[in-house]
């Protein structure tokens, strides 16, 4: 088994991407815990996968999923945009929730149950 802090390094690579650094950043990080949505829940849960599937990937597991790079970054991107608009969280505050995420879904075969309906969500995003 990959050790969680190398699938974990992957998922904050894609917190570092320029387009969410470009999003405004509306709270500080000390803003009161957001209730989100039923979706907006389901895009932090995905986007956490793709980011670890796609550090899987790098590595050379997870062969069994699409390519996640490009398109799980690009997902990620939008969703985090989406949800700072949508809550008004900041762009740390959508980071560390997904890095929070990331850790839940590398425990286990957790990751693995998560990314069927993920890969469903990806492809209906049109991305």
């Amino acid at each position: 088994m990959i050790r969680i802090s190398i699938i974990l390094a992957a998922a904050i690579s894609f917190l570092a991407v320029p387009a969410i650094a470009q999003a405004p950043s509306h709270t500080s990080d000390t803003a009161p815990q957001v209730k989100l949505s039923l979706q907006q829940n389901a895009a932090v849960r995905c986007s956490a996968a793709f980011a670890l599937g796609a550090g899987l990937q790098k590595v050379g597991k997870g062969k069994d999923w699409p390519p996640l790079a490009e398109r799980g970054r690009e997902f990620f991107v939008r969703a985090s945009a989406q949800l700072m608009d949508e809550t008004g969280m900041s762009r740390d505050a959508v980071g560390n929730l997904v890095q929070r995420k990331a850790s839940e879904l590398a425990e286990g075969d957790k990751l693995d149950r998560t990314m069927p309906a993920c890969l469903l969500m990806l492809d209906s995003s049109g991305l």
